[in-house]
């Protein structure tokens, strides 16, 4: 019996439904390797995943170092290298910024959490 080519992954193992997908493009990987370099640290990580998991989807500094037992200081960097990568957006609001993760990147911060 031939196995239904419907049901092979691009490797060829068959009875595994996957849909196919085409291969990244060079500017789709370049982005996605900037993504990855941003977020390839704990720190990054940890405030990445507070904020998305914080209601609203967003976060203040003070919120951010309590959780991540940081300073002030140390949190803001790396928030800045997070903004400047366009991962984070940054919300001024009084005295307070808040930090939110830029709509567009949602699903691959998502499939980076979890």
């Amino acid at each position: 019996m031939v196995p239904d080519e419907s049901l092979s992954d691009a490797h060829g193992d068959a009875g595994v439904a996957r849909p196919l997908r085409a291969a990244m493009s060079k500017e789709q990987a370049e982005d996605f390797a900037r993504l990855l370099s941003v977020v390839s640290n704990a720190t990054r990580l940890q405030m990445l995943s507070n904020i998305y998991r914080s209601d609203g989807g967003r976060t203040r500094v003070a919120d951010l170092t309590s959780a991540l037992g940081l300073r002030q200081p140390t949190v803001s960097h790396h928030a800045k290298l997070l903004t400047e990568a366009g991962v984070l957006q940054r919300e001024p609001s009084g005295r307070e910024v808040w930090y939110s993760i830029v709509p567009h990147r949602l699903d691959a911060i998502a499939d980076l959490l979890r």
